[in-house]
């Protein structure tokens, strides 16, 4: 699939972008990695195949099938956009396992809180960055994120966002205990039990992210997962 590029980096927030990009371009595809190089992680947080998995921004991606496949039972996808929501009910209308939702993820309200016991996002609280207003839509989403998700449930963000940036911002509103792992951006496909052990290891992330530097050195070529843990409502108050 040929990725067009917008006509600026702020047309990813916003809904219309999406829309005409679904309506050119049906081919899946996948932002930042692929399940088979997550696949450790996802399975070391989401150990429970009968847990319920939100997936953010699913896009046409096939994600969310390759999970069903690895055996999750409930994984639920929502998009802002109608033209790719359309297009994955129809594909996916026979899986039980699957469901599309077009839904706004600032404002989930259709879903009730502490309805899910894990969140994944690939990309997209940096596509909600890009935008206008980027960081209220930002927090009005973590905040969303935070609240649908049960006491001890995993958001598990999947960014280009470097320690020095992210998880201030993930702070900002609600309360995480956070780990973070690293991951390269162009990996081999799946994971080597090596491979597996090193994605599983978190890397020591201090208050202002610097630590991270010290590991991996300046501008490594990596992804950055955020493993958010949703501490007790009374943590909040």
């Amino acid at each position: 699939m040929t990725i067009g590029t917008p006509p600026s980096s702020q047309a990813y927030g916003e809904p219309w972008y999406w829309d005409n990009r679904y309506a050119n371009e049906s081919a899946p595809f996948d932002w930042y990695q692929k399940y088979p190089s997550l696949t450790p992680l996802i399975r070391h947080y989401v150990p429970l195949r009968h847990h319920r998995v939100l997936v953010v921004g699913c896009g046409n991606s096939v994600f969310s099938e390759e999970m069903v496949n690895d055996g999750y039972g409930d994984v639920v996808n929502v998009d802002i956009s109608s033209v790719v929501i359309d297009a994955m009910q129809f594909k996916y209308s026979n899986w039980q396992q699957l469901k599309y939702i077009k839904l706004d993820v600032r404002d989930m309200s259709p879903f009730q809180s502490g309805s899910f016991d894990a969140v994944i996002d690939k990309g997209t609280l940096d596509s909600i960055l890009c935008g206008n207003n980027s960081r209220q839509n930002a927090a009005q989403m973590l905040d969303e994120i935070w609240r649908v998700l049960k006491d001890k449930g995993v958001y598990i963000l999947i960014t280009y966002g470097a320690p020095v940036y992210r998880p201030a911002l993930l702070k900002e509103s609600c309360v995480w205990s956070i780990k973070l792992h690293v991951i390269a951006k162009f990996g081999p496909e799946g994971s080597s039990e090596q491979q597996a052990r090193e994605l599983k290891n978190p890397i020591p992330l201090d208050e202002s992210g610097s630590s991270v530097e010290d590991v991996l050195g300046k501008n490594p070529d990596v992804h950055y997962i955020y493993v958010c843990t949703k501490e007790p409502k009374t943590a909040k108050e």
